[in-house]
């Protein structure tokens, strides 16, 4: 699974991940814009397959950015699941498929507080990603440990932030 702990990671860590099976809705081409929409309405959507019992999450919602997330990318949007899954369902609208979190060395970094400052922590992050890796970023994921309801209090959120990195030889 993705490195999740029980307390906050407070200080740039690397992990080894294994490859891990995702159940995600794709969107391409999309900017920071897009994002509030696209998040409601897959989580709306994946919400009500949860409930009918035609996905089961084994962990935490997440994203995956895949590009850089300062212009226009393309990101994957939905959970882990336990085992490889075959997909794709329609999830009231929206096309649940296949994915995969990358396996290889990861930076994690959590991030406690509301969603507008995100920005800082992952300038902290990819800094020291920048600095010690060995290789390119091939994946941005966020993993949301606290789920946001609409009451909630932004300062006791938790999302971690990974970096997977592309293993070079030697490592």
């Amino acid at each position: 699974m993705l490195p999740l702990t029980p307390e906050p990671i407070a200080d740039v860590t690397w992990f080894d991940t294994e490859r891990v099976p995702l159940a995600v809705a794709i969107y391409e081409q999309v900017t920071m814009d897009d994002l509030r929409d696209l998040f409601d309405t897959t989580f709306t959507a994946v919400g009500g397959a949860i409930s009918r019992g035609e996905l089961t999450p084994a962990g935490p919602a997440l994203c995956l950015y895949r590009g850089d997330p300062r212009g226009t990318f393309d990101i994957e949007i939905g959970f882990p699941v336990r085992t490889p899954w075959s997909g794709p369902i329609d999830a009231d609208g929206v096309t649940v498929v296949a994915s995969e979190w990358p396996p290889g060395p990861t930076a994690a970094l959590s991030h406690v507080g509301g969603y507008d400052a995100l920005g800082d922590s992952w300038g902290r992050l990819m800094a020291v990603a920048a600095s010690s890796a060995s290789g390119e970023p091939v994946a941005l994921g966020e993993v949301y440990v606290t789920e946001p309801p609409p009451q909630a209090d932004p300062a006791t959120l938790r999302t971690d932030l990974l970096v997977a990195v592309e293993r070079t030889k030697g490592r």
